[in-house]
């Protein structure tokens, strides 16, 4: 049978853990509860996968942040970012995602407009291209992306639709049959 004083202790375990779970959730590191936030690039920062300078590059960017670390990884393209997020193997807890809304910073040279990436919606197969080619580009708004879609071709996606096989970073070269 339960005494009172260990139920009321028992119930502010579970609260606290419910709490703990909900900050987790939200996207909180270790850096006293504060959540991630995007991080400009500068002419310095580079691409986490292949050490390209971001800045010398068109098309969205995107930068991943990690629980314990101070800066993020960053990505000189969107499909690079899908690519290691939805890899199975990986194991670092995201704390923050970032994308930059192409419906506001320029293609060419962009700088500024970080987007939450889990709310971002995306186009496919467009014929506009970022720095390894084909991209996704990335919107705040489904108006953006559907108009982006009508200008330059392709699919417009939300975040959880992005599946592994669209994001390959092969370039093809493992269904190429000429080898």
């Amino acid at each position: 049978m339960c005494t009172h004083h260990a139920c009321i202790d028992r119930r502010r375990f579970l609260l606290a853990s419910a709490a703990a779970g909900l900050l987790a959730a939200c996207g909180t590191g270790e850096s006293g509860g504060k959540p991630a936030v995007a991080i400009e690039i500068d002419t310095s920062s580079s691409c986490a996968l292949d050490g390209m300078l971001l800045a010398d590059y068109p098309g969205p960017k995107a930068q991943i942040h990690y629980e314990g670390l101070a800066q993020p990884d960053w990505f000189c393209d969107t499909v690079e970012m899908f690519s290691i997020h939805l890899n199975p193997e990986q194991a670092r807890r995201v704390t923050a995602m970032y994308v930059q809304d192409m419906g506001k910073a320029d293609w060419e040279r962009p700088r500024g407009h970080w987007i939450d990436a889990r709310s971002a919606v995306y186009v496919q197969g467009s014929r506009r291209r970022g720095s390894m080619g084909p991209t996704m580009a990335s919107f705040s708004t489904e108006a953006d992306a559907r108009a982006f879609a009508q200008a330059w071709g392709g699919k417009v996606l939300r975040f959880n639709e992005v599946t592994p096989d669209m994001v390959v970073l092969d370039g093809g070269a493992l269904h190429d049959q000429r080898m």
